[in-house]
């Protein structure tokens, strides 16, 4: 459980990290981006005294040499007005009407259109600037952004969005990676526990026929039969991860009442099993029954524990068109809504002892090799919990 609580939490300190960087970006650029405005600001208010000085150009020319000063004023003036090559400007006349227009694109039919669209958004970025000509004729400067200031406005967005796109890339990346050594661990656990279960099964059938000789009670004989069959489908079960199961056409039904008939014998008298369907119902699904047995005794096992041993586990069967609904409910301590999300995480547990794979192997014998769905239902903290299986005929 710990494990899953601090991967949680570096996940969290990781996105954390990442929109820290994408905020300080964009309080940087925000400062960055005013101070360039107030630049602009500068250079268009330079720029309309150099249209009004060429306009008011009148020095009286009585030497060569006023006459080469007055050439290179107009000139500087010029120059100045030339040098704007990227910030939008409009002038208007005193009564409306457009006079001068820079940095604008726009095809001459439509013109008039694209210089009143671009006048209403410098009316709403800035506030005009004046050109007094003289003789009460008044122009009015209009501007807004260069396209490099807007360009650098929308750089800590694309920064932000590129990192969390990264993020998100490096998280499924890790979460493939990891999937895939779980897969092999729980592989390589597996066949090696059924090589293992090999040789004493094998054993104890031999005891078994020797004591079948002897003057032993048959019951007894019979009683370790039975687990020595046990045996013999777990280890059946071990060997089959990792490779893909034979599914075939089953009644369910008959799946879940041998699974349910075994857990009642070894279970505690205080443990009740409710079975809220037709026990002589036949609901044919593609099954491999001996992994789909082990979800249900996985699940009951775990709702016992759940229950102290003492309780009811009540198990209903609702037949859809192309579906099977199986709810298995106890009446146990319930599961926090803390831990649902994790409950089926290999290595999760809440029990002191156990390595955590119940729930993680019955997802995957469910969902990859039954193409089915297992999921919480609802919990409720001491009252218990249901859990939902979902198979498709």
């Amino acid at each position: 459980m710990d494990i899953y609580l601090k991967r949680r939490r570096g996940k969290i300190l990781l996105l954390i990290f990442a929109v820290l960087i994408g905020v300080a970006s964009m309080l940087y650029t925000n400062w960055l981006t005013k101070k360039m405005a107030n630049e602009e600001r500068n250079k268009v208010e330079i720029w309309a005294d150099a249209i009004k000085g060429i306009n008011n150009a009148t020095i009286e020319i009585t030497t060569p040499e006023m006459a080469q000063l007055q050439t290179r004023y107009l000139q500087f003036l010029g120059t100045v007005s030339e040098k704007n090559t990227t910030i939008p400007i409009l002038i208007l006349n005193p009564d409306g009407t457009f006079n001068t227009d820079r940095n604008i694109a726009y095809r001459e039919d439509r013109k008039e259109e694209v210089l009143q669209r671009e006048l209403k958004k410098m009316q709403d970025y800035a506030a005009p600037i004046p050109i007094d000509l003289g003789d009460d004729y008044k122009l009015m400067l209009y501007y807004r952004e260069s396209t490099i200031l807007r360009n650098l406005q929308l750089y800590p967005v694309i920064q932000l969005a590129v990192i969390m796109i990264f993020i998100l890339v490096a998280y499924f990346a890790f979460v493939a990676t990891n999937r895939a050594e779980q897969n092999q661990v729980w592989v390589g656990m597996s066949k090696e526990t059924a090589h293992q279960l090999g040789t004493p099964i094998s054993s104890l059938m031999a005891w078994i026929e020797l004591l079948k000789l002897k003057d032993v009670d048959p019951n007894l004989i019979k009683e370790l039969e039975q687990d020595t069959s046990r045996l013999e489908r777990i280890t059946e079960r071990f060997s089959k991860i990792g490779s893909k199961p034979e599914l075939l056409r089953v009644n369910l039904i008959e799946v879940l009442n041998s699974a349910v008939s075994y857990l009642k014998r070894r279970s505690s008298d205080k443990v009740k099993f409710e079975l809220n369907y037709d026990t002589n119902a036949y609901i044919e699904t593609p099954l491999n029954a001996a992994l789909f047995s082990w979800v249900i005794e996985n699940l009951c096992k775990n709702a016992i524990d759940a229950m102290s041993n003492h309780g009811t586990i009540t198990i209903q069967v609702k037949e859809k068109e192309k579906q099977v609904n199986i709810d298995l409910t106890d009446t146990g301590c319930g599961i926090s809504k803390n831990h649902q999300k994790s409950i089926f995480h290999p290595g999760f547990s809440t029990k002191k002892r156990g390595w955590g794979l119940g729930l993680s192997l019955a997802k995957r014998i469910v969902e990859i090799y039954h193409k089915g769905k297992i999921f919480i239902k609802s919990s409720e903290m001491g009252k218990g919990t249901t859990f939902r299986i979902v198979l498709y005929k």
